[in-house]
């Protein structure tokens, strides 16, 4: 069984400063992997210009997007931004590619909102477009992170990526599109992936909320009870879900282990409000 592998993501990155020093306490604390999301909006960046940041003031951590959200590039732009970066990163970019899961995002930047079919039809064209384009600027192509919950993204995943990126969540059936629910049953969604590729792929878990607690039912019930993002039953289902970790620092290393064996989830990722309190964790299982 592989190692784990522990990245961090950061929503935000403040001021010129503020990121630097966000960047090198990642690494100070032992993180493996610094990644950004692709998101527009008030105090929203673009990703390649931070990432290129970040590799000058750290030496160790990969760097990557979690997950550049294609369908609002043309590919011809964004190969060149990409590889661009990728340059600069010398061999450090993870680069991360979806295929879009919000409206009001698409609204915002004036792009027409297409259907899930043809917004993973133009992620997978660009899969070739970006491998040519790295291969005309003589450049090795990046290590490749497919994230996704459907079988259409799954599949290209199983063809093409080094790491497929799981972040348990589905879209409500009839509810506007961005609404989402835990997938607290990840089972199948693994075992679909595994019945697609015989290739030796990284699983990543894109973690949702980490709290350290001596009570874990209580923290699944405050959790339940503040979030309609959980959509599940009773607070009972959130104490297994992948993307929650709950617990002493003890029982939170067990779970990511017993995790591991059962779905393979050997990269784990946690948002940037988490830095600090996963870090006792991450140390745990070094």
């Amino acid at each position: 069984m592989s190692q784990f592998k522990f990245g961090v993501s950061f929503r935000e990155i403040g001021s010129r400063d503020a990121w630097i020093t966000k960047c090198r306490r990642a690494e100070e604390l032992g993180y493996d992997a610094i990644t950004v999301p692709d998101h527009l909006g008030t105090g929203r960046f673009a990703p390649f210009p931070v990432l290129a940041m970040a590799a000058a003031v750290t030496e160790r951590p990969r760097l990557g997007t979690l997950v550049s959200n294609v369908p609002f590039y043309n590919l011809a732009l964004f190969a060149r931004e990409a590889s661009s970066t990728a340059a600069l990163l010398d061999g450090r970019l993870d680069l991360g590619l979806g295929a879009g899961h919000m409206k009001a995002e698409f609204d915002a930047a004036g792009l027409p909102w297409q259907n899930a079919a043809a917004r993973i039809g133009h992620l997978e064209e660009s899969l070739g477009y970006l491998r040519k384009h790295f291969e005309d600027e003589g450049l090795d192509h990046p290590r490749l992170l497919l994230a996704g919950n459907s079988d259409g993204v799954l599949d290209l995943a199983a063809e093409h990526a080094d790491v497929v990126g799981f972040a348990g969540l589905r879209q409500q059936p009839g509810k506007p599109p961005g609404t989402f629910k835990l997938d607290v049953d990840m089972d199948e969604r693994v075992a679909y992936f595994r019945s697609k590729t015989a290739r030796d792929v990284e699983y990543n878990m894109l973690v949702q909320h980490v709290e350290v607690t001596d009570d874990r039912r209580k923290a699944a019930e405050a959790w339940h009870e503040k979030t309609e993002r959980s959509a599940v039953e009773t607070a009972e289902d959130l104490l297994d879900a992948p993307q929650l970790l709950l617990g002493t620092v003890e029982e939170i290393a067990g779970q990511l282990e017993t995790r591991r064996e059962r779905y393979g989830f050997s990269y784990i990722t946690v948002f940037e409000p988490f830095l600090e309190t996963f870090a006792p964790v991450l140390k745990e299982l070094q």
